[in-house]
């Protein structure tokens, strides 16, 4: 199993990671470690891979796995909180149970704060993005933690790159029609399409949160079938997690 870490300066006791296809028992096109159960692979051979996660992860508590459907909800969990529920964030101050959200080209957001008080998990995709989950919860957990921006460590995680994330114009216009500088995060394609940049797009939401700390990774998952799966590139296929925890 590989794992990577991100380039963050986060607290000691905050543990977090993106997986990798490599390990696990999944078959065919979801060979390797594939840890969604919604994706018609064998869930004897996810719950192993799941199992396997849990394992490699030393001092994590009960992964809490979402219904993700491309919306801006956050939920706060913990150990007793029921798997599979409909959001795309989560987040705690429980050492109990780790944040996780799946991916195979969406972005994956974490987040924390200098102290490790909280930790949270991001599901953003183009509409996840749109519709403002990192604003919703950035603000909702500042907010109930009373934690300034500038506390703020933020870690973007593999996705899609800027070079192979194709999308039709109507996607442009809505982020254009939000801010227009969003413009910058497109580049044309072909007639009518263009080429989006999710990173630029989740940094241009993060600029009304002044002085947080932003630290990204540049693996695309389109472009390295050896490590990520791609939903734009195979389309059925396995799905990554990242996730973080207290410790």
């Amino acid at each position: 199993m590989q794992l990577i870490k991100p380039n963050w300066d986060a607290p000691a006791h905050v543990h977090a990671y993106s997986t990798t296809r490599l390990g696990g028992v999944s078959e065919q096109q979801y060979a390797g470690l594939n840890l969604g159960l919604h994706v018609q692979d064998d869930p004897n051979s996810v719950a192993t891979n799941r199992q396997l996660l849990s394992k490699q992860a030393q001092g994590a508590g009960d992964f809490c796995w979402l219904n993700q459907t491309h919306s801006n909800r956050l939920i706060k969990v913990s150990a007793s909180t029921k798997q599979g529920i409909d959001a795309d964030a989560s987040w705690t101050t429980s050492t109990d149970c780790t944040c996780a959200v799946m991916t195979a080209d969406c972005l994956p957001v974490l987040i924390t704060d200098q102290q490790g008080s909280f930790v949270a998990a991001i599901h953003a995709g183009w509409r996840g993005l749109y519709d403002g989950i990192i604003e919703n919860s950035i603000t909702t957990i500042s907010k109930e933690l009373e934690i300034p921006s500038q506390q703020l460590l933020v870690w973007l995680g593999p996705c899609i790159g800027p070079e192979a994330f194709e999308v039709g114009d109507e996607v442009r216009r809505l982020f254009a029609e939000h801010e227009p500088s969003a413009t910058h995060a497109f580049i044309a394609g072909s007639p009518g399409k263009w080429f989006a940049d999710l990173h630029a797009l989740a940094r241009l939401r993060l600029t009304g949160f002044p002085g947080v700390n932003i630290s990204a990774t540049p693996l695309c998952t389109y472009n390295d079938p050896h490590l990520f799966y791609s939903y734009r590139r195979d389309g059925q296929t396995g799905r990554l997690a990242t996730f973080i925890y207290l410790n």
